[in-house]
């Protein structure tokens, strides 16, 4: 357990974006003897491939020894997480201060984004082609960005307004540096002059730039014990990082074993990276091609006969907020990997509600693995809910169900998960990868 708790917080640590986590996993799989797709013509059993789309999802698959038209076994994650985003001209000064003008992604509480150390993690490309990685305000350098806030003494009319208002949208702009000089815009110029010496950059490369603010440092073990992780993206990159580490592990799977790891979750599975296209239908288009004998009815009844985990994070009871949970029916920091029937809000809106048989199944599975699990929904009925990639995976008949790890404070810059859960989240979807 030691070693995948310690991998993980390094994987977590060093890959804040979709890109990061993309290519980091494909060496991962690559030091594990897979192939990028596109370099292979035929497929056999036992044979390991993956594919990356625009490198902001990834797909890997372990060909099994039964007929892929009897179905995959397949672990769905995503890998994009709650952020800010730099918009497309986000240098601006105003009164000496210098700053970069943001627009958030996904669902987040905005007032817990200002005062903490802020990173840029992204990548920039010029009309040339050319690819600049950039990385900025982390361990390695000497500063870091911030999201200033009104001092208490003067913010007696901030404080009436509620938690979503106070801090507007617009307002969350990073502070990037000041003017200390006469003359106009110079802080502004300043940080361009930085930005051209140590990425030949201008400004307007920042048309075509794709550039993240994250959470700055290391997530880190929490707890006198060292029983918990805190860190940024745990949502979901604790089941992405599990999911995948699962496979890589796994070796002479019956069934076509399969991980997505996929992009733009928070944003509703929208777009060529996100579930809710033909991505996943497509590369499995071309693993049955390179299997021989292609036709769109393999196609079908591959995605029709295939079982999969939409492994993704549960929210975790708090105890500090006992009124928003139904205790029997919430999972717990700790007691293992959280099986929910259905996400969805209110009457189970945008839920795929897995079918029994299929949980009976993977009970089975779990126990035969000595794997230890909790079955929970994400809190009490009318309080709210969410989505996740089940309900685009269940679009194709397969039978699905969500299964992850309880977190605390999700969504917040920094996110808490059980080392215990972690672990029994990649002991689990080892087994399922394995069922048949």
């Amino acid at each position: 357990m030691k070693n995948t708790i310690k991998d993980y917080i390094s994987f977590i640590s060093a890959n804040k974006t979709e890109r990061e986590c993309v290519k980091a996993s494909a060496g991962m799989a690559e030091e594990k003897g897979y192939k990028r797709l596109e370099d292979v013509t035929s497929l056999k059993a036992g044979d390991k491939v993956y594919t990356t789309i625009y490198d902001k999802s990834i797909i890997l698959f372990q060909i099994g020894s039964e007929d892929i038209c009897r179905g995959m076994n397949i672990l769905g994650a995503h890998i994009d997480s709650p952020r800010l985003d730099l918009k497309m001209k986000p240098v601006y000064e105003s009164n000496g201060i210098v700053y970069f003008n943001t627009h958030y992604y996904g669902g987040i509480k905005k007032y817990q984004w200002v005062t903490h150390p802020l990173a840029m993690h992204g990548v920039v490309f010029r009309k040339d082609g050319s690819r600049i990685d950039v990385v900025l305000g982390e361990d390695g350098d000497d500063f870091t960005f911030a999201i200033s806030d009104i001092l208490p003494h003067i913010a007696q009319d901030q404080m009436k307004k509620t938690a979503a208002e106070f801090i507007p949208g617009e307002d969350l702009d990073l502070v990037a540096g000041l003017n200390t000089g006469d003359e106009k815009d110079g802080g502004k110029k300043a940080v361009l002059d930085i930005l051209r010496e140590k990425y030949g950059m201008e400004e307007d490369d920042f048309l075509s730039a794709e550039i993240e603010i994250v959470p700055a440092g290391r997530a880190k073990l929490l707890g006198l014990r060292g029983d918990m992780v805190i860190g940024y993206g745990q949502d979901d990159r604790v089941c992405s990082f599990t999911s995948l580490d699962a496979l890589l592990e796994t070796e002479g799977v019956k069934r076509t074993a399969c991980c997505i790891l996929t992009d733009k979750e928070e944003v509703g599975s929208t777009g060529a990276t996100g579930m809710n296209s033909l991505m996943l239908e497509n590369i499995v288009a071309e693993v049955v091609e390179r299997l021989g004998g292609y036709s769109d009815l393999k196609v079908r009844r591959c995605l029709q006969n295939s079982y999969m985990l939409s492994s993704d994070v549960n929210s975790a009871l708090d105890p500090l907020n006992m009124d928003l949970y139904d205790a029997g029916n919430s999972s717990r920091l700790g007691h293992g990997v959280v099986f929910n029937k259905y996400t969805g809000s209110r009457g189970k809106s945008g839920a795929s509600d897995a079918n029994p048989e299929f949980i009976a199944k993977l009970r089975k599975c779990m126990e035969d693995a000595d794997v230890g699990f909790q079955m929970a929904e994400m809190a009490k009925v009318d309080v709210g809910g969410g989505g996740t990639i089940a309900k685009f995976a269940a679009f194709y008949g397969m039978q699905v169900i969500d299964a992850g790890v309880s977190v605390l404070s999700m969504h917040a810059p920094f996110e808490i998960t059980s080392t215990y859960d972690i672990q029994s989240a990649k002991d689990c979807y080892k087994a399922f990868l394995k069922m048949e």
